[in-house]
């Protein structure tokens, strides 16, 4: 079984059927009787196709949840469109904007608007319950790849729509922050991710080029940013006298978030994680996200309290919540 469709199917029970055939749509009607959610990713108008649109299943099941993961939504011009996560990080901008400055336009390395359009799926599917809970009704959600795909745009949009600018690839580094960007070290590259005045005077501080925090041209962050040519030549000579690895974990140690570059997935693996645990709670209950005001009350645990966590997680809320059945349905594409 390939490491792609386990990591995609992780806790899930899988089960098959062929929607176009009426004695297993039957079987899916008898699963739906006692589910809370319906999900799928269908191509827009093949679940009516099969007398399983919303309106047919809201009649029968008033209280199930259907929401549908599209590529475009079922209106406008390009509704009903099947939708890849590719082609709507071309289609929404994204490319555009990722790259190196002067180079042309590169895929993200993962699917960052399937996963984003999973997320608000799952976010709208907890806001319907939240209603049914008042209403006892369950409504239709829909999340579209080229809607969540264009949300993604901050800050590039931002700057379009008030000011004009163009959104243009910068590399790694920030298009209003700075110093925001891979830097060269006396070893390795480092990535500063420095994002106010005051993380940036102890960088400079730890460095032992304090009087760049006092330059004029680099008082302000929007200085830094205008001067960011001549900040790398200056950052970067004294950068020059430190270990990347030792430099990288005394600057986290002194508040500003930097890391070696590149951090690839051997080294996050075996970095430690213990502390981690330290500052978990476990959440006793889930009160409801209109009123989220203030943390949902928790307690302290045992060290038994991660493995705790994760079987939570893994298996759903089950203190101070009604755990939710749901069902998946897929032909793979949206």
């Amino acid at each position: 079984m390939a490491s792609y469709f386990i990591g995609l199917n992780r806790n899930k029970i899988g089960r098959t059927m062929d929607l176009s055939r009426a004695a297993e749509r039957g079987q899916l009607m008898t699963l739906l009787a006692s589910a809370d959610v319906l999900v799928e990713n269908f191509k827009t108008g093949s679940m009516e196709k099969w007398g399983l649109g919303y309106e047919t299943l809201h009649e029968r099941f008033p209280r199930l949840v259907h929401c549908r993961v599209s590529g475009f939504g079922a209106d406008g011009p390009l509704g009903g469109l099947p939708g890849y996560d590719a082609a709507i990080l071309a289609l929404a901008g994204l490319m555009s904007v990722n790259g190196e400055a002067g180079g042309e336009s590169l895929r993200v390395g993962l699917p960052v608007v399937d996963m984003v359009t999973g997320l608000n799926a799952a976010l709208g599917i907890m806001f319907a319950l939240n209603e049914r809970a008042r209403s006892g009704l369950g409504q239709f959600v829909e999340a579209s790849l080229y809607d969540c795909g264009l949300s993604l745009l901050h800050p590039h949009a931002a700057n379009w729509l008030l000011d004009g600018r163009t959104p243009t690839r910068s590399g790694n580094a920030h298009p209003n922050i700075y110093p925001y960007d891979t830097f060269a070290t006396g070893t390795d590259p480092i990535f500063l991710a420095v994002g106010n005045d005051a993380q940036f005077a102890n960088l400079c501080s730890l460095i032992g080029a304090s009087e760049l925090s006092t330059d004029p041209r680099f008082a302000t962050n929007g200085q830094r940013s205008v001067n960011r040519p001549a900040l790398k030549v200056l950052l970067e000579n004294s950068l020059r006298t430190h270990d990347c690895t030792g430099l990288a974990d005394k600057l986290m140690r002194a508040g500003d978030q930097d890391e070696p570059h590149p951090g690839n997935l051997p080294a996050c693996a075996a970095r430690p994680k213990e502390s981690r645990w330290t500052v978990r709670a476990h959440f006793m209950s889930v009160r409801s996200p209109r009123h989220l005001q203030s943390p949902p009350p928790c307690r302290a645990w045992s060290d038994s309290g991660p493995s705790l966590v994760r079987r939570e997680f893994r298996y759903g809320m089950r203190r101070g919540a009604a755990e939710f059945s749901m069902i998946f349905t897929s032909r793979g594409t949206a």
